[in-house]
């Protein structure tokens, strides 16, 4: 395409008189002629002069290289990819050797491919698109525009709203972790009678778990993307358009409220909340209700601005202790000194 075709789909203005042939979209560094790139950190526009690549998306017209003036460079990047790069889409219609039950429903425009299981009761809603070894169990209520790769699962009884997309393995509405400990010290099963309910525009990546809860429900709210190895624990409400990072994993009853982001290995202990628009730093672990709009670090997390202080003086430690108590010894000895003065 060229780039002024680019920029009329964008709605972005062309800074510069050169109209490129762009044929793919590479990061800054790695571009080279006939790609398109992207700055959307202007920390990183010292870089630009380097660049080989054909022409810059970015907020400001770039002296070095042809501009797609914009206001958000990097979501349109995002959308400019999709002008190039369409993921391989299944036949349309039920493969033969998918196994759907008899009292399952599937809407119009179904793509199922080989292998797929869909149980009794099912309902799957229209354009729904199902990857090899997919698993609906029975009863399993799903809206329209479903995306489900392979071996992702929705247990049983699981609601699954519009537009949702399951990355491989993960799986909904698997078992809540609970146990009741016997006298003699062995485990009880606790049934996990509730069920998971995933709305609107939800994305679940690869590896990750949405536990149903013991009675009631767990839910993932409007617009949450979750990322790989992330598990939600049992009775959990994610709120709408959170993001939780990568090995993100959050125990029973605890509750996201909206636009929450937890950076990747972030612990939450349960039965707590966390607040509308709240930043909790990688690594740290929660075990207190974070207030809205609060940014935490650390674990036992804290406010991330006293965490840094806390950080950058931790190396120093060592030199602290031996500085203290050179400095008790020598108050000691005046302190003795006056003393034996004094006698």
């Amino acid at each position: 395409m060229l780039l002024s075709e680019i920029a009329a789909r964008l709605a972005a203005t062309l800074a510069g008189s050169a109209d490129p042939d762009i044929h793919s979209l590479c990061g800054m560094e790695q571009a080279g002629p006939g790609q398109l790139t992207f700055l959307a950190n202007p920390k990183y526009a010292h870089k630009v002069k380097d660049s080989r690549a054909a022409a810059i998306i970015a907020a400001q017209p770039s002296p070095h290289l042809p501009t797609l003036v914009s206001a958000n460079p990097y979501l349109d990047f995002a959308r400019a990819l999709e002008f190039f790069y369409q993921p391989p889409t299944l036949a349309a219609g039920i493969s033969p050797l998918a196994f759907i039950a008899p009292t399952a429903t599937i809407g119009e425009g179904a793509r199922i491919a080989p292998f797929v299981y869909v149980g009794d009761d099912a309902v799957i809603g229209r354009n729904a698109t199902l990857h090899a070894h997919a698993v609906i169990y029975a009863g399993a209520i799903i809206g329209d525009d479903f995306l489900a790769h392979s071996h992702s699962v929705v247990r049983e009884f699981c609601r699954i709203g519009h537009r949702v997309t399951l990355q491989n393995n993960c799986v909904i509405g698997g078992d809540g972790f609970g146990f009741a400990k016997r006298a003699d010290g062995s485990h009880h099963k606790i049934v996990q009678s509730g069920i998971t309910v995933i709305e609107d525009d939800v994305e679940i990546q690869s590896l990750s778990n949405i536990d149903r809860a013991t009675m009631g429900e767990s839910r993932v709210q409007r617009g949450a993307k979750i990322d790989s190895l992330v598990q939600v624990g049992h009775a959990c409400v994610v709120g709408e358009d959170n993001i939780l990072c990568s090995q993100v994993g959050l125990a029973g009853s605890t509750i996201l409220k909206k636009s929450v982001l937890l950076a990747g290995q972030v612990g939450v202990s349960g039965h707590l909340t966390i607040h509308d628009n709240a930043v909790v730093y990688a690594q740290s672990g929660v075990g207190h209700d974070v207030e809205p709009g609060h940014i935490v670090s650390g674990s036992p997390a804290f406010d991330f601005r006293e965490w840094r202080r806390a950080v950058t003086a931790f190396p120093k430690l060592g030199e602290m202790v031996r500085t203290l108590r050179d400095l008790q010894t020598r108050l000691e000895a005046l302190e003795q000194g006056k003393t034996n003065h004094e006698a």
